[in-house]
């Protein structure tokens, strides 16, 4: 019985962990479109005050 609870907090750890990572990426993905989309925001407004 120990050797199973120990598994399974071991695979607990490395799921817990992979969402971890994609909640990280989610959070950097989206500042990443937010900085793109302020850019272009930028680029035509300059472009509309030429």
């Amino acid at each position: 019985m120990p050797k199973a609870a120990i598994a399974i907090a071991g695979i607990c750890l490395l799921t817990l962990s992979g969402c971890g990572n994609t909640a990280y990426g989610l959070k950097k993905d989206g500042q990443e479109a937010s900085h793109a989309m302020d850019n272009a925001t930028h680029r035509v407004l300059s472009a509309g005050a030429k």
